[in-house]
């Protein structure tokens, strides 16, 4: 059986000009051997799958290379370059931090820096995961990192930098790696695919390249399995199909559910979700994909969308600037909560209610508008909202609705107390002295309530609107009961 080799190591850069993404650290790289600047210690820090390794190799492999090119590339032929290639090397060592992390491993490295190197011009330590390396480890390494041998370097690879010691990172040249943008992935990809004479559709690259999350490495894997599921055309719907990604059409048709007010839909698409046996994780890591492209949409614009995404252009259109932003902040607090909650499946059926009822959900902004306008109004900047009266009353007066007012009685006079009892004796109620009906003696004409004099004094007047106000409320209360 012939072996087979993973996309990610065929097609591992080779030369300079085929690493993506890293361009202004190749250049560094370049101009160090074009100049003959190379320093005795480098640290390349990113995250998975951007390159570390790779330029550590090729950086290595044009130091030793035979027969470099006036662009300093590796010409790939010599028998260093193929030694390297290979692996076979014993001029570069490559080291794993995470296994030979001891300070023992170290010492076995201080011993054997100072032979020359066998075949090369220089022997090379590659040191993968060096944040890995314990305390003790890094303080043996010092003085060798500080003053080494003339024909020594030290290629170091982490993706926690901060975890290496300051006085290991003051003696190399940092170089920090960018994450690869999904449209180089994408190029990538497709250029994978012509060589090995393999369809495609660009929808298919494009998510593929947006599930790596920068990592080229990781792209190649993901690319590696789709084409070991499909052996014809690779489509969108494969890519989805394979990785148990939930199609994009119920999360347009959750839009529309929005627009419509259809609050069962929520019930709808979680039943949907539970019969095809989809991770609930997933769906809600692209729900929040989803409403964040939405929001980019109502905040930056239609412009700024990346070019698989256009399809939001329209979709947008069911929701304000106040509502996408809204719905993205609550999931994204509500992510938190999911991994610990123990009805994942209620969980989310009450996360999309609480989308589809936030259509109608006032904003707090508006909120205080509304608040500022009905304090304008009291302060009188607003006409008032009463009828006009239909007589003339003075200015000193106030109108009064006739079904507020009732016909106030006169309490009876207080008895005296008995010295020799503390109770009081009981009043004798009388015909007269007996309450009438609220319905009796409402006069068939509103009443007037003369107003008290205005205050002039600026420094009590928000008293006195105060005191206003509760008398009003006060009012209100005791006609009404």
């Amino acid at each position: 059986m012939k072996k087979y080799l993973v996309l990610a190591r065929k097609y591992r850069p080779q030369r300079f000009s085929e690493v993506v993404g890293q361009e202004a650290i190749v250049t560094t790289l370049k101009n160090a051997l074009r100049f003959e600047k190379v320093a005795h210690a480098y640290l390349f820090c990113g995250s998975r799958g951007t390159g570390k390794t790779t330029l550590a190799r090729l950086f290595a492999k044009a130091l030793n290379c035979e027969n470099l090119s006036t662009d300093c590339e590796p010409c790939n032929s010599c028998p260093s370059c193929c030694e390297i290639m290979n692996g076979q090397s014993l001029d570069v060592m490559e080291i794993d931090g995470a296994s030979n992390r001891g300070i023992d491993d170290i010492r076995a490295i201080n011993d054997t820096v100072g032979y020359a190197p066998t075949s090369g011009r220089y022997k090379i330590y590659i040191i993968d995961e060096v944040h890995m390396l314990t305390k003790e480890a890094f303080n043996a390494l010092l003085k060798t990192l500080e003053e080494p041998p003339e024909k020594a370097k030290f290629f170091f690879a982490t993706t926690e930098p901060h975890k290496i010691l300051p006085t290991i990172i003051s003696r190399c040249q940092r170089f920090d790696l960018n994450r690869i943008l999904p449209s180089q992935i994408v190029a990538k990809l497709e250029e994978i695919a012509k060589d090995l004479s393999r369809t495609f559709e660009v929808e298919a690259l494009q998510k593929i390249a947006e599930l790596s999350d920068g990592a080229m490495r990781d792209a190649q894997s993901l690319f590696d399995q789709i084409l070991c599921f499909i052996e014809g055309t690779i489509t969108l719907g494969a890519v989805n199909q394979v990785f148990g990604l939930i199609s994009q059409d119920h999360f347009f048709s959750l839009d529309q559910a929005f627009s419509e007010y259809r609050l069962g839909y929520a019930f709808e698409l979680v039943e949907t979700l539970f019969q095809a046996g989809k991770d609930l994780t997933h769906f809600f890591s692209q729900l929040i994909e989803h409403y964040r492209l939405i929001a980019v949409v109502k905040t930056l614009g239609e412009g700024a969308l990346p070019p698989s995404a256009t399809i939001y252009q329209q979709t947008a259109r069911h929701y304000t600037q106040a509502q996408s932003l809204y719905i993205l902040e609550y999931l994204i607090q509500a992510e938190a909560t999911l991994s610990k909650t123990l009805s994942p499946r209620i969980f989310v059926e009450g996360t999309l209610l609480h989308i589809l009822r936030s259509k109608h959900r006032i904003p707090v902004e508006v909120l205080v508008r509304r608040l500022s306008e009905l304090e304008t109004a009291w302060k009188g900047q607003i006409p008032e909202l009463s009828a006009p009266p239909k007589k003339s009353v003075p200015e000193s007066t106030v109108l009064l609705p006739v079904e507020h007012v009732q016909e106030m009685q006169p309490r009876p006079p207080l008895q005296k107390m008995d010295p020799a009892s503390s109770v009081p004796p009981p009043a004798k109620l009388t015909k007269e002295s007996q309450p009438t009906p609220l319905t009796q003696n409402i006069p068939s004409e509103p009443v007037t309530l003369p107003l008290p004099e205005p205050i002039k004094d600026i420094k009590h007047r928000s008293h006195y609107d105060t005191l206003m106000r509760f008398a009003a409320v006060e009012l209100e209360g005791s006609l009404r009961s």
